[in-house]
């Protein structure tokens, strides 16, 4: 699905906030590609000194949180072996939006729904806490996945539980506990779950980005925070 046609499947519907965000606050727009001469392996490598130029970064520009990630091809992915299959094309292209801010922000339901699965996929450069809602509007029935969160926001949480809009379901985790990333949100949509279960991969092979991103639309149409971005 192209999302101009999930944007259209929702016209009408407002969203609640996924994360705490008034009026003034500034929202950066983050470049994790190759391109940003001011990320290199010797700090993307380090969740340490990767965390801290997050947090230098955010803090120098007055920014509340970093924002973007959208088909983006990333170099940051080659920290983990999770992205890198041996004689493959390593997977590169971020399918979600990340919201880069401090762990313990809380995170809420953008619309109603369901508890669809969740899981602590504790492993380096996975998600951590996972956490996915499914939505029915109008009978269009598709999925929203939120990784990096903090162990306790499992807890709780039970299959087919209800969701109401604006309901927080969870926390940024902190790098302990969520895959070993800087505090940060990863939100997507996902359309068909595939079968999986408390995960869907977050990153994709580049020659294979048209059918990826088809299944996952971009995640801003709930979010609405890139147009904020500076």
């Amino acid at each position: 699905m192209e999302t101009h046609e999930f944007q259209m499947r929702l016209q009408g519907l407002v969203p609640a906030p996924v994360v705490p965000l008034d009026a003034g606050d500034k929202l950066l727009r983050m470049n994790l590609t190759a391109g940003n001469a001011g990320l290199n392996a010797g700090t993307f490598t380090s969740t340490e000194r990767f965390s801290a130029w997050v947090e230098d970064l955010l803090h120098r520009k007055g920014a509340r949180y970093g924002v973007g990630g959208y088909n983006e091809h990333r170099t940051i992915y080659a920290r983990a072996e999770k992205f890198d299959t041996s004689g493959e094309e390593p997977r590169r292209l971020h399918l979600g939006i990340d919201i880069w801010g401090p762990a313990g922000t809380p995170v809420s339901a953008p619309l109603d729904g369901i508890v669809h699965s969740f899981a602590d996929n504790n492993v380096f450069g996975d998600y951590g806490g996972t956490v996915i809602l499914q939505h029915e509007v109008n009978g269009f029935v598709f999925h929203t996945l939120y990784g990096h969160l903090g162990r306790a926001s499992l807890q709780g949480k039970v299959e087919g539980q209800a969701v109401k809009a604006g309901t927080q379901i969870a926390t940024f985790g902190v790098a302990e506990e969520n895959g070993h990333w800087p505090p940060h949100l990863h939100f997507q949509v996902i359309i068909d779950m595939q079968g999986k279960w408390g995960d869907y991969p977050g990153v994709c092979r580049y020659s294979q980005r048209e059918s990826w991103l088809r299944n996952c639309p971009d995640p801003d149409v709930l979010l609405r925070v890139m147009e904020r971005a500076e």
